[in-house]
């Protein structure tokens, strides 16, 4: 009997339906590592290719329904349309939320790695204030060439907020989603402590190499104002020595 075939068709579609929306859409999901975020991300892709090939079926059995009605006696028409226009809409309510769905957890995936990546440049920022600080350890040398060192360790100092408000920000939408939470909080909460304890650092350095210029420039002055002393007394001698002062006779200068 047709309508026997055309109604187990229908009903086949429908058990798929169910069963796809039961899988990929009705249940609970929980992703705590960078693996299951991935892995359903690639579970939805297969769910909605598989989806969007079911359409040839769907189509075939409108196009057999249709057929069929044309030809049946009216009594069989109502009931056979009314199942078709339900598979139809489910069909397409299933695709619809695959696609959504699909297109959300692809936007956490991209989500996750632009976070990532962020990250990743600041804490190069990071490692280069860290080499920065270690090389400014102990530093010798006069006024001008500490306040070189000074200058190039406030130069990288002003780096832009930007990169740290979109980490924040990243960090806030995917964990508000349940997403990753526990390792993004764990990453972020290393990092935070990375940079405060590097920015205090910092700051404590910039003071420290503020006070060595200061006593530089302090004891340059005094170098200067010395040699300036013994420029003079070198020529006033120079002058005894050439009229043959005899020393008994300008005692100061002699002692």
């Amino acid at each position: 009997d047709k309508t026997v075939s055309l109604r187990k068709d229908l009903s086949e579609m429908h058990e798929w339906i169910t069963q796809a929306e039961e899988e990929y859409l009705e249940r609970d999901f929980e992703y705590k590592t960078p693996d299951e975020l991935q892995k359903a991300v690639e579970e939805l892709k297969r769910a909605k290719e598989e989806a969007v090939q079911k359409e040839v079926k769907v189509k075939l059995i409108t196009d057999s329904v249709n057929n069929f009605i044309a030809k049946a006696p009216p009594a069989a028409h109502e009931t056979l349309k009314k199942e078709l226009d339900v598979l139809i809409t489910s069909y397409q309510r299933l695709c619809s939320r695959l696609n959504g769905k699909c297109k959300t957890l692809e936007e956490v995936w991209a989500c996750w790695h632009e976070l990532l990546s962020y990250l990743d440049a600041e804490n190069k920022w990071l490692n280069e204030i860290e080499l920065k600080l270690k090389a400014t350890e102990n530093i010798q040398g006069g006024a001008e060439e500490i306040s070189e060192t000074l200058d190039s360790l406030e130069r990288l100092m002003r780096h832009p907020e930007d990169n740290r408000n979109q980490i924040r920000e990243l960090a806030q939408t995917l964990t508000d989603g349940g997403i990753l939470d526990e390792l993004i909080n764990e990453k972020l909460e290393k990092f935070n402590t990375r940079w405060e304890e590097l920015q205090q650092e910092a700051v404590r350095r910039q003071k420290s190499l503020e006070q060595s210029i200061q006593s530089a420039q302090e004891t340059d002055k005094t170098l200067r104002l010395i040699q300036e002393s013994l420029a003079i007394i070198d020529k006033q001698l120079t002058a005894y020595i050439a009229d043959r002062v005899d020393a008994a006779q300008v005692p100061q200068e002699a002692q």
